[in-house]
């Protein structure tokens, strides 16, 4: 039959496996030679993957590894590091080690999947045949194989390459003096001309400068680094370089720039068209996470259903933990905090090391969460393993986490007023507000006002906290922020109230108000159980009365399948059942399964 492009023929595929498997039996020694010329008729009909396939299927490796090295070029542009990897992998060592354009491939691709610890290696095994002579002997008095490269452009561009991987990889692990000094050599040796790796250079010096806390700074240079990417053509990555622009406009109390930036990225892809670049799906999971912060859970939830439906490999790898992050987010704005700590654990799970400052770092998010449950002791056993204090000296990249230990304290406060805690955490809170405002990190400030209003109404001093939460609704306001306020719950609402009993900013707070009126009405399912199920477990609980398997569950709900396990078992526990047959009839019987799926 003709293939799928009507342009040669090939054999039914079990007849092509009897064929094969009576070579193998009868002329196995002719396997590596029709393996090779397999690959040369491949080649020269321009299918480099199957010409790949066959070189090494039939050990040629000299010959794939100069197709790979051909290939390298479009592979890093079309993202397809994990393409690379399994064939670089496939190569013996010593072939890969006297091919520079392979070693500094094998850095790339390593990078790219966040699998570090090799990646200094491979750069210094491409660096060494550029800084010494072919052929001389090496210490051991050996003689030194011969270089072979065969995109010489591709090799014209290595040392520039080399400082760009090794800026990236300084990057990643916060070392911003290293990835300032990578950058800029990236800078001198990148040729004038060529649009993606200078623009690469200077985005990571942008990244370099917002590390430091120079939002806006970072933001300029970031953004013409990523511009001169786009000129290149290298559409996905300039779209990918919308994330980062996002976040520093979000940090900076900017929310409506930072939706019009995965706006306008979204139309990028669109202009487009087929195939969707890749890192489209990132842009929804942004989006959803602004709509959140706005208020609107429903255009939230559809941006992060946009997301999973174009799927994994239409986003970048770090996306698979981000959509869990704003999932855990959206559930906790829902009230179902037992699912936004499933959906952390799962981001904790899935969590892959990125270019981008980590400014957020998850366990604290997840501290975050567990102080909304009342679990005290777990919170204050994070802070300890950070190592966190009142007293530290303060950084930009560790501020959400010394904002997190804040309320970690103002929580340790309400429990014994004389331990000390409500004193630090007014002094720490104090210098975080001033180091947020001196960096205009407007996002942060109104976080850490709303703090200080609810601490300072704690203590029952009513003018100190109504003129912090005037501040914060100030600035606010403007941008629409609403999950800010609303998600500390009812001392905030308390708060609101006397804030609009006063008059101080009337509409906004009437509309906050009236949020938290909607956000009352999802009150939890009344159940006549000794111990009642948890919003998570109703909504297995739903599901389990389906034909959905396990592994569908856990797709549907976005958690692990130990995760599903473990609420089953909890579930069975509750309900006095032992498997899924009886659980759902006594959840019938105690008219359990109908509110599950009326819960809001």
């Amino acid at each position: 039959s003709l293939d799928d492009r009507r342009r040669w023929y090939r054999y039914h595929q079990l007849f092509a496996d009897v064929l094969r498997t009576r070579l193998f039996d009868e002329q196995p020694a002719w396997v590596p030679d029709l393996h090779r010329r397999a690959s040369d008729w491949y080649e020269h009909n321009g299918d480099r993957s199957e010409a790949i396939r066959h070189a090494l299927a039939g050990e040629d490796f000299d010959r794939a590894a100069s197709l790979i090295e051909l290939a390298v070029p479009a592979l890093r542009q079309g993202h397809q590091e994990v393409t690379a990897l399994r064939w670089l992998r496939a190569l013996p060592d010593e072939v890969i080690g006297r091919r520079p354009v392979l070693s500094v491939a094998y850095a790339w691709a390593l990078l790219s999947i966040g699998e570090l610890e090799d990646v200094e290696r491979r750069l210094g095994d491409g660096e060494r045949w550029l800084t010494a002579p072919h052929g001389v002997p090496d210490e051991a008095g050996a003689g030194r194989p011969e270089m072979v490269v065969v995109d010489r452009r591709e090799f014209s561009l290595l040392a520039a390459l080399i400082a760009v991987y090794r800026a990236v990889l300084a990057q990643i692990r916060g070392d911003v003096a290293t990835t300032v000094r990578h950058a800029r050599e990236a800078l001198n040796l990148a040729p004038e001309d060529d649009d993606l790796l200078r623009g690469a250079a200077e985005a990571l010096l942008g990244l370099a400068t917002w590390a430091s806390g120079d939002l806006e700074t970072a933001h300029r240079i970031y953004g013409a680094g990523m511009a001169r990417v786009q000129r290149s053509g290298s559409l996905s990555d300039a779209l990918g370089g919308a994330i980062a622009l996002a976040d520093i406009r979000i940090t900076q109390g900017r929310l409506r720039d930072a939706i019009r930036t995965y706006e306008h990225a979204l139309q990028l892809s669109a202009k487009h068209g087929e195939p969707v670049l890749r890192a489209t799906a990132d842009m929804y999971v942004g989006l959803s996470d602004l709509a959140r912060e706005q208020g609107d859970l429903q255009a939230a939830t559809r941006h992060l259903q946009a997301s999973k439906d174009l799927g994994e490999h239409m986003g970048y790898p770090q996306n698979r933990y981000r959509l869990h992050v704003v999932t855990a987010r959206i559930r906790q704005a829902e009230g179902d905090l037992d699912g936004a700590l499933d959906a952390i654990h799962e981001a904790q799970r899935l969590y892959m090391p990125d270019f981008i400052p980590d400014v957020r770092p998850l366990p604290a998010q997840e501290a975050r969460i567990l102080l909304r449950q009342g679990r005290l002791a777990e919170a204050n056993a994070w802070a300890r393993a950070r190592g966190l204090s009142p007293h530290d000296d303060l950084t930009y990249l560790r501020e959400f986490e010394h904002v997190t230990l804040a309320r970690v304290l103002l929580a340790q406060s309400t429990l014994d007023p004389s331990d000390g805690s409500a004193r630090d955490a007014f002094s720490l809170l104090g210098r975080l507000l001033r180091a947020a405002e001196d960096g205009q990190r407007t996002g942060n400030v109104i976080e850490i006002l709303v703090l200080l209003a609810l601490a300072h109404q704690v203590r029952g001093d009513m003018p100190a906290a109504l003129a912090a939460l005037g501040r914060a609704l100030a600035l606010g306001e403007p941008e629409g922020y609403v999950r800010v306020f609303l998600d500390e719950g009812p001392p905030m609402a308390a708060l609101l109230q006397d804030a609009a009993n006063r008059g101080i900013a009337p509409d906004y707070v009437r509309h906050l108000l009236a949020d938290f009126g909607h956000a009352h009405d999802r009150t939890p399912i009344k159940q006549p159980l000794v111990e009642p199920l948890s919003e998570r477990e109703l909504d297995v609980l739903r599901l389990l009365a389906t034909d959905l398997a396990g592994p569908e569950i856990a797709r549907e709900l976005v958690v692990s399948l130990s995760t599903v396990r473990s609420h089953t078992k909890a579930i069975y526990a509750k309900l006095g059942a032992n498997n899924r047959r009886s659980a759902v009839t006594r959840a019938e019987e105690l008219d359990l399964l109908s509110r599950a799926r009326n819960r809001p």
